[in-house]
């Protein structure tokens, strides 16, 4: 079935070379063209399209404006394409906040990207956002974890990737400064990361910021890894602390969750907790495998919840999995087991 396409944007060069990638796929068509909001608007109405491109700057409405009305009166799958500098980010955030699946930078800003590297990245966020879940289910109580696995937790491993802003918000949020030490992978390019570790810290009572080389692990504080490194785990001294490295992206992505969950099941075993939260591929399953197999209790993301439901479906199937929880359950179930645990 082909994925119906319509392209916002107030640049007739962007929406030329957009149309011209996403109608090379073969699986995808662009049926439709607005040079700002207001012409969108009528053009949804006429020719329905099951995904929306969408710039953020444009003329006579901003895009986040839009964005909001749309997702209050027709809410439909949006893919925010925009220049995303470091400075935008939180305009980047917002949409996501908003409602929208997910972001790309335009195509006439490539870092380090050729045409066709960047139409494959687009074409994957494209579908993606086509079977995303926009009518999630979550439930908010609190479900028991098993108990033979994750003795005595050191530190407590998250990675997300479509969707993953939210999602982490959600289980951020209600942990407190008891909870073990936090290391976090959403997959985010550089300059955003640090925008998005200051929105983490305004929510959660958690001291949330990006990582830095060589820092020591700390209960209450949550790191997340700059857009653009790898984040691992390393026991110097007896004492966990942060690596952080340039090698080479894995499943396309740096910082990946696999590389952070492998160094987390090579240095801590049995004494850590790992949990998949939404987004698209299988980064991630393989190192939830490793940690599962080193005894960490793993946690993945369920289906109803998830925006894309593929990197803990690719976990589960792997079965790597201790616990499959609702969105809202996994923070409820996180607190009950740290304070079972001490």
């Amino acid at each position: 079935m082909t994925i119906k396409v319509m392209i916002v944007d107030d640049s007739a060069m962007t929406r030329r070379v957009l149309t011209e990638l996403i109608n090379a796929q073969g699986d995808m068509q662009v049926i439709a063209e607005a040079p700002d909001p207001y012409v969108a608007r009528e053009l949804i109405k006429q020719r329905n399209p099951d995904v929306l491109t969408l710039d953020i700057e444009m003329p006579r409405m901003h895009g986040l404006n839009f964005l909001k009305h749309l997702m209050h009166g027709h809410p439909m799958p949006v893919l925010m394409i925009s220049s995303l500098t470091a400075e935008r980010s939180e305009y980047a955030l917002q949409a996501l906040a908003l409602g929208a699946v997910d972001y790309l930078h335009k195509p006439n800003a490539l870092p380090n990207e050729s045409l066709i590297e960047y139409g494959q990245r687009l074409a994957e966020k494209l579908r993606a956002a086509a079977s995303a879940n926009l009518k999630r289910i979550s439930a908010h109580e609190a479900h028991t974890l098993p108990s033979g696995r994750g003795i005595t937790p050191q530190v407590l491993a998250v990675g997300a990737s479509t969707g993953g802003t939210e999602a982490l918000a959600s289980v951020l949020s209600p942990l407190n400064t008891s909870t073990p030490p936090v290391l976090i992978v959403q997959h985010m390019p550089a300059g955003f990361t640090k925008t998005f570790a200051r929105r983490l810290d305004q929510l959660s009572a958690l001291h949330v910021r990006e990582a830095v080389d060589g820092e020591p692990l700390s209960p209450g504080v949550a790191l997340l890894a700059p857009g653009g490194w790898h984040l691992r785990v390393r026991r110097q001294g007896g004492i966990l602390q942060v690596a952080l490295d340039e090698q080479a992206p894995r499943h396309h992505h740096r910082p990946s969750v696999d590389v952070l969950f492998e160094s987390i099941a090579s240095s801590c075993g049995s004494h850590a907790i790992g949990v998949l939260l939404t987004g698209m591929g299988k980064d991630g399953a393989q190192g939830m495998l490793a940690m599962h197999q080193q005894g960490a209790l793993t946690i993945a993301q369920n289906q109803q919840s998830s925006v894309v439901f593929g990197m803990p479906k690719e976990a589960i199937a792997l079965q790597a999995v201790d616990a499959v929880l609702p969105l809202l359950a996994i923070a409820p179930s996180l607190n009950s087991h740290f304070r079972w645990k001490t």
